[in-house]
């Protein structure tokens, strides 16, 4: 992994956060119950999960789905 050097002045705190997304490759599993929902995306996203999809012969509306639940499941509340 390249990392960056900064000389120009001080640039404050610095917090490094873990990369919790999937790789695309991941995102082609899990099933649960579905509720289907309009969504406009910006065509170079459909575009990048189209490719991978394909790439990883899967289908691209279930990657975006996992990709989803992952994000969801890494910042839901438990309820109580």
């Amino acid at each position: 992994m390249k990392t960056a050097n900064y000389t120009e002045g001080p640039i404050g705190r610095v917090e490094i956060v873990p990369d919790f997304l999937p790789a695309p490759q991941d995102l082609v599993l899990q099933e649960e119950e579905k509720v289907k929902v309009t969504l406009a995306l910006n065509k170079s996203t459909l575009d990048f999960f189209k490719e991978q999809a394909t790439h990883h012969q899967a289908k691209y509306q279930r990657m975006i789905r996992v990709l989803l639940d992952e994000y969801v499941a890494h910042h839901a509340v438990p309820q109580e």
